[in-house]
């Protein structure tokens, strides 16, 4: 998932918080691992990576601007992404359904208040991403 040309950070945090709800929902749904399965948590891997840039991105132009008590207080309002990507990848890569169910269950406790309707947009961003990941990792 990439920012969209006039997508603000929260905007795009936003979009990736929900698709990580949407892929965790969809997995717990399945009764048993396969690629699809293998795709949603690689996806959940790769958008827990494009928040923490964005996280860092919106407190580093915070701090340009002086800001940095509210910068210090958002990097730890998401100091969770980064343990939590670090396990889930590792488990993933691994193919190790015991963690990954795991810290799944962490990432979406992280993440309970955000509602995704039914008919959303998002579509399926999961789609490849454990190719994408397993090669970035070779």
């Amino acid at each position: 998932m990439t920012v969209k040309a006039n997508e603000s950070g929260t905007t795009y945090r936003n979009r990736l918080t929900k698709s990580i709800v949407l892929a965790i929902r969809k997995l717990m749904q399945k009764g048993q691992p396969d690629r699809e399965s293998q795709d949603m948590a690689a996806f959940v891997v790769l958008a827990l990576e494009k928040i923490e840039e964005s996280v860092d991105s919106s407190a580093t132009a915070w701090e340009k601007r002086d800001y940095w008590l509210k910068a210090d207080r958002f990097r730890m309002e998401w100091s969770w992404v980064e343990g939590r990507r670090l396990s889930l990848e590792k488990a993933v890569l691994s193919q190790d359904w015991g963690n990954i169910a795991s810290e799944l269950i962490q990432v979406a406790q992280h993440l309970n208040t955000i509602e995704v309707s039914e008919k959303n947009r998002l579509g399926e961003p999961w789609v490849g991403a454990f190719k994408a990941l397993s090669s970035r990792n070779k």
